[in-house]
């Protein structure tokens, strides 16, 4: 993905994410690059915290332009605000609509001992 950061970026915190929220976030683009960052989007159940890149497998553009805009069902799913693909909330899998066989990337995230999100290290 452009702009992908890398292993041990951090993506957010665990406060700032509420239990059965998806909040969707942007990291800036490089010095000198333009257009958008990295769009991603955290999801929290409890204590884990799943991460997707913020782009429709079926249509390519972000699942919604802003935050309120944003189509989820809490601990379930997620679907696409310009065509309503759905995926799972908890692998990002199409469960719905015109994404079938395809899903969201998933970003290996970690929850160090400060509550950050964390881009986890390769294996």
């Amino acid at each position: 993905m452009p702009h992908a950061p890398a292993p041990g970026t951090v993506l957010g915190t665990l406060p700032a994410v509420a239990d059965g929220q998806a909040l969707m976030q942007e990291l800036p683009p490089p010095t000198g690059t333009p257009g958008h960052g990295f769009r991603y989007l955290l999801l929290r159940s409890g204590a884990e915290v799943k991460a997707y890149v913020n782009r429709c497998a079926h249509f390519g553009v972000p699942l919604a332009a802003r935050q309120d805009q944003l189509i989820f069902q809490a601990h379930t799913s997620l679907s696409c605000n310009v065509h309503y693909a759905r995926y799972r909330w908890s692998d990002g899998t199409c469960a719905g609509g015109e994404c079938e066989g395809v899903g969201l990337l998933p970003i290996p995230v970690v929850v160090d001992v400060q509550g950050r999100i964390c881009i986890a290290p390769s294996p």
